[in-house]
């Protein structure tokens, strides 16, 4: 199993935007030095108080200067918010400075917030992420192209650089709502899961649906799976259970509100919206333990990871240490030693 760190960069009240920036490096780079596989960044936008992370590539190519083995992931970049041509660029750029360490997740974002910043319709999202993603394809894997979308047209173009990685870095597709596991499944593509709105028992309903998908459509072997979410390892339950508590609940009451602003969406997608929101503006501590998070001793939450993966079959774990920005940095750096030193080993 591949472990990675999973950071939004936390920008908490009270730290300055340079703080924030040094210290997620700094966890970044820590990362590599406990023997982590991969880093994984966000992208999150228009959020004072919750992060930084606007620009995930340009962090991305930071990593690749100032590490040399680690994995650098996108989790995610929200396709429907860039310019196709100019993303391809950068992306093939950071693949080269990174020497082929990049790993691309995408996704289309479930955050209304996100979109009406961009002035861009949610409504869009969907068919902006397909055509975004074709165009991406055609600019690494063709010398020139030409494209006439529904959003987009371009006419003989040439991308450069191509990506290091060839035909192009590995791209992971992030899945949110019931109707985009099949759709990630029929397009052939690692399919890429978050604890966040979504809960683990919600993930195992719906990854069966992903697999179907993908041996329907007559691809081989088994589609990957990989799984963000909120991890904390403590020394005792008491601290594993108290000290990531405010924070983490912080984090779902935000939530809870962020997925409540109006965007336009379809009747349906508002209905399913406001359901979760009103869920995590209720949902428990206790709650939050038992199918949001992975919190506890190492050998508890060792216990409890060797569980899921037999469950979900998910071969890339992505933990995020800090659940809502306001863990202090001394104790996620903690919580990373513990993993690396006392779970890790028993998942390998």
């Amino acid at each position: 199993m591949e472990f990675g760190l999973f950071t939004e960069f936390a920008s908490p009240p009270g730290v300055s935007e340079a703080a924030a920036f040094d210290e997620s490096l700094g966890q970044m780079k820590a990362a590599e030095e406990m023997g982590f596989d991969a880093v994984w960044l966000a992208e999150i936008h228009f959020q004072k108080d919750r992060s930084v992370l606007a620009s995930p590539l340009v962090i991305a190519s930071a990593l690749a200067a100032c590490t040399r083995r680690v994995k650098i992931g996108i989790a995610v970049q929200v396709l429907p918010l860039s310019h196709p041509l100019r993303l391809a660029e950068d992306v093939a750029t950071v693949d080269h400075i990174s020497k082929g360490r990049l790993e691309f997740g995408v996704g289309r974002s479930g955050l209304p917030g996100h979109y009406q910043g961009f002035n861009i319709p949610y409504s869009e999202s969907r068919d902006r992420f397909l055509e975004t993603l074709d165009i991406l394809t055609k600019a690494w894997t063709q010398e020139r192209f030409s494209h006439h979308g529904k959003y987009f047209q371009f006419q003989d173009v040439c991308i450069m650089p191509k990506p290091y990685q060839k035909p192009h870095p590995p791209i992971r597709i992030a899945a949110t709502t019931p109707e985009t596991y099949p759709l990630v499944g029929r397009l052939g593509a690692p399919v890429f899961v978050a604890v966040r709105t979504v809960a683990l028992s919600d993930l195992k309903r719906h990854l069966p649906t992903y697999h179907a998908a993908w041996s329907e459509s007559g691809h081989p072997g088994r589609g990957d799976v990989g799984v963000s979410m909120p991890l904390y390892v403590a020394e005792t339950a008491s601290q594993a259970r108290d000290e990531p508590e405010a924070s983490t609940m912080g984090f779902f009451r935000s939530i809870s509100k962020a997925l409540k602003k109006s965007d336009g969406a379809t009747a349906q997608i508002a209905e399913a919206r406001a359901a979760r929101s009103n869920r995590l503006a209720e949902i428990s501590y206790d709650e939050v333990l038992a199918d949001y998070a992975v919190f506890g001793t190492p050998e508890a939450v060792a216990d409890r990871l060797l569980a899921l993966r037999e469950q979900m079959g998910f071969s890339t774990l992505s933990m995020w240490m800090n659940p809502g920005g306001r863990i202090p940095n001394e104790r996620v750096l903690k919580s990373m030693r513990l993993f690396a030193e006392r779970v890790a080993p028993r998942l390998a």
